[in-house]
């Protein structure tokens, strides 16, 4: 019987389009490298040439991502955050990269990272400046489109500063357009319900789902612990209408992960993967791949996590129960009454925290299989009414698996 209803899941969901942008990307959350929350706008190669804004650092990272097991765990996107390029456009309107930085120029980087199994990801604009201070691309939708094309890059994302918010639900499906018309598939990372937000202007988030693949909806995220909590809590108060529009092709991105850089303990950098999995949220790291210790990279190629975050149903989880210090987050998958389960302790001590699986929405009269899989550990069966007793870490999460007992 189990076994038949989730053939009859899986089949239902076959027959269900997705509603987001239908571009044929992102079905499922984009994972790959980001530089700006590790690298910023560091544009001194002279005085720092392994952690400037240049090619070498986007090889080095891609070379990480294949060597390290990250491109086999599902990371696959490499990507240039802003300060790329020269602060004029050429003679014919044109972005053109730094050639000091980058000498080979972004087509033979593009060339570099595909020759690595690799797809690249770009930085511009919708204003007449990017935040960093280099050429925007109002007025430019199209030639830029066509330029990136012309390069070999694989993902977009945009940013909104020095525009007119008002004119962004135009300006961004204008750049969808422009996307489209080139031929070229492009993942689209779209910043406009942010500056929407920040401007208390509701977004039209169906709008922004069918012209985005994954759009940024709150503030940067910091290299600290009360950063990626500040997130969390957005994500909690505005979980109702985000997971509306969480699906195939569209999803919400809380933004980067900083685990392996320098503020995040062990059990801090746990949770965030947690989170970020429980939310199907972009996988998008911002470290340096060169120097990272080795648990933080366990935690970043935790396939049984990372199976979570890419769950076919696209479905963002919810937080469902708060208690002092601990909350509980589930998430629906696309099998049959499979679910996954993130505790996050923001206190001081470990939590032991005891609930009924019935209580957040375990339905199978027969009881489940659960597994710890932060920590790789089978817990065995448990009862939808018995008493499921889990100790959370200190600042950190646990986080479970549950599919139907046969």
């Amino acid at each position: 019987m189990v076994k038949m209803l989730r053939c009859i899941v899986v089949l239902t969901a076959l027959v269900v389009s997705a509603h987001g942008l239908d571009n044929g990307l992102a079905l499922t959350p984009p994972m790959g490298w980001m530089s700006w929350e590790r690298f910023r706008c560091n544009i001194d190669c002279k005085n720092q040439p392994n952690d400037c804004i240049g090619e070498k650092l986007f090889m080095d990272m891609a070379d990480r991502m294949v060597e390290d097991g990250f491109k086999d765990a599902g990371y696959e996107y490499v990507n240039i955050d802003d300060c790329w390029d020269l602060k004029e456009r050429d003679s014919a309107g044109k972005l053109q990269a730094d050639p000091d930085r980058f000498p080979s120029g972004i087509k033979k980087l593009a060339d570099y990272v595909h020759s690595r199994g690799l797809k690249l990801g770009i930085y511009n604009d919708f204003g007449t400046k990017t935040c960093g201070g280099y050429p925007g691309s109002l007025g430019h939708l199209e030639v830029d489109a066509k330029t990136f094309a012309e390069w070999g890059v694989d993902m977009l994302k945009m940013d909104g500063c020095y525009a007119d918010v008002k004119t962004m639900p135009q300006g961004y499906s204008n750049m969808t357009k422009a996307l489209n018309a080139t031929g070229r598939p492009i993942l689209f990372s779209c910043s406009w319900p942010d500056y929407e937000r920040a401007s208390k202007i509701q977004p039209d988030y169906k709008l922004i789902a069918k012209n985005c693949n994954i759009w940024r909806n709150y503030i940067d995220i910091q290299d600290s612990w009360d950063s990626v909590l500040k997130i969390i809590d957005y994500y909690a108060q505005e979980q109702d209408t985000l997971a509306a529009v969480s699906a195939p092709g569209s999803f919400n991105d809380p933004d980067m992960l900083i685990i392996g850089d320098f503020s995040l303990s062990v059990e801090q950098a746990k949770a965030q993967m947690a989170m970020w999995s429980i939310l199907a949220a972009p996988m998008l790291m911002s470290n340096d791949l060169r120097t990272i210790s080795p648990e933080f990279r366990e935690i970043l190629l935790n396939k049984e996590v990372i199976k979570i975050n890419q769950d076919p149903s696209g479905k963002m989880g919810k937080r469902v129960m708060q208690d002092g210090d601990v909350e509980v987050w589930t998430k629906s998958l696309d099998l049959w009454e499979e679910h996954a389960v993130t505790y996050l302790n923001r206190g001081d001590s470990n939590q032991r925290v005891s609930l009924q699986l019935k209580n957040i929405g375990f339905d199978y009269i027969l009881g489940y299989e659960v597994r710890d899989i932060l920590n790789h550990i089978e817990i065995g069966h448990r009862e939808r009414e018995g008493n499921f007793t889990v100790t959370v870490p200190a600042k950190g999460a646990y986080m479970i698996y549950a599919y139907p007992s046969e």
